[in-house]
């Protein structure tokens, strides 16, 4: 909305960072459905984990690899530079740690990487707020 108010419509960026947005609340909420999952299936409730059934580590995993290639293009489209990228290279080793907790798929530790999903935004947060306050040389 913010977009379409400032310049009269919506551009590509603002898609992108949409798609970007959706594609981490399905990998937080899958996280968190994990931890769910037994009583879900007791009360017929249809969650991405017992969807993605067990293939929803690998799923999550994929969808967190697409996502940080979202990042980066989002990050490129509005010239973040390095301070972004490199808060992409953190978050990227956050999510080796989130693959850690959930590859059992014990529901303590899947709650645990769905919790832990606000270290990584706060992670993109201070890229963009580095990007904006300092900038490094390119290349």
């Amino acid at each position: 909305m913010a977009f379409a108010a400032q310049l009269g419509h919506i551009p590509k960026l603002a898609w992108l960072m949409w798609l970007t947005v959706v594609m981490w609340a399905v990998i937080y909420d899958t996280m968190y459905a994990m931890a769910d999952r037994e009583d879900d299936l007791k009360l017929g409730i249809k969650s991405t984990a017992i969807l993605f059934g067990q293939t929803d580590v690998f799923i999550i995993c994929l969808l967190q690899l697409i996502l940080l290639l979202s990042l980066f293009l989002v990050g490129e489209v509005a010239q973040l530079g390095m301070w972004f990228r490199l808060s992409l290279l953190v978050s990227a080793l956050l999510m080796l740690y989130q693959y850690t907790l959930i590859r059992k798929r014990e529901p303590e530790n899947c709650f645990r990487a769905f919790l832990h999903n606000r270290y990584i935004g706060s992670t993109i947060f201070i890229g963009i707020l580095l990007s904006y306050t300092f900038s490094l040389p390119e290349g």
